[in-house]
């Protein structure tokens, strides 16, 4: 919080992008909306209604499930890849592997970054550095989750597990988290890659919902 609370001296207003926004907590958005009400900045205050606007129609589906930010059982991501028959590249920056055993493709989701409307849920898998927006995308975990995304659009779905933790204000949790609790490693989210311009997008339906592996 106290980075949004400080948002506008080390940040030009020209800098804060609806995209930008949108990565932000509702709280922060708030809190950065009433800081631009203050600061005059109307253009940054109109960003962040519509981004708050347009959130009130997605619900994550951790909570539309019913499900807690942090479940019972949760073990470190690097456990939660092998149970599903991937050893990760990296266990510090890798977020997804290939299964050897199928070629499958298993990444790691943000749990509260899932977002559910009209019966389908949609997660931002990878997305360009815009003007420096997502400085993840070019760093080597980036670069092989744009991998996997491209290898997963051929094969025409790929698996999710799904991670819980606490964000950073204005930092996506592939990049940089204020804490990660660990990934449940029982629920098994089976999903289709779609390619939205330069963006590479997870989605299923009700009828892909999570289910529990083995």
């Amino acid at each position: 919080m106290k980075a949004v609370a400080n948002a506008f001296r080390s940040d030009r207003s020209d800098d804060w992008t609806l995209e930008r926004i949108a990565q932000l907590s509702v709280q922060d958005i708030k809190q950065l909306r009433e800081n631009a009400e203050r600061l005059n900045e109307s253009g940054v205050a109109a960003l962040c209604s519509e981004a708050l606007a347009k959130r009130r129609d997605r619900v994550p589906a951790a909570r539309k499930s019913g499900a807690t930010t942090k479940p019972r059982h949760l073990v470190p991501r690097t456990r939660a890849f092998e149970a599903r028959g991937v050893w990760i590249r990296d266990a510090r920056t890798s977020w997804g592997g290939v299964r050897k055993s199928d070629g499958a493709v298993v990444v790691a989701l943000w749990a509260d970054s899932i977002e559910c409307a009209s019966g389908s849920c949609s997660y931002l898998l990878w997305a360009p550095n815009v003007d420096g927006s997502r400085p993840w995308s070019d760093q080597p975990g980036g670069i092989e989750r744009l991998d996997h995304c491209k290898r997963a659009l051929e094969l025409g779905r790929a698996e999710g597990l799904l991670v819980y933790g606490e964000r950073l204000v204005d930092r996506i949790p592939e990049d940089r988290a204020r804490a990660i609790h660990g990934a449940d490693p029982q629920t098994v989210i089976v999903f289709e890659v779609e390619q939205r311009g330069e963006e590479f997008w997870a989605r299923w339906g009700k009828k892909a919902a999570p289910t529990v592996g083995s």
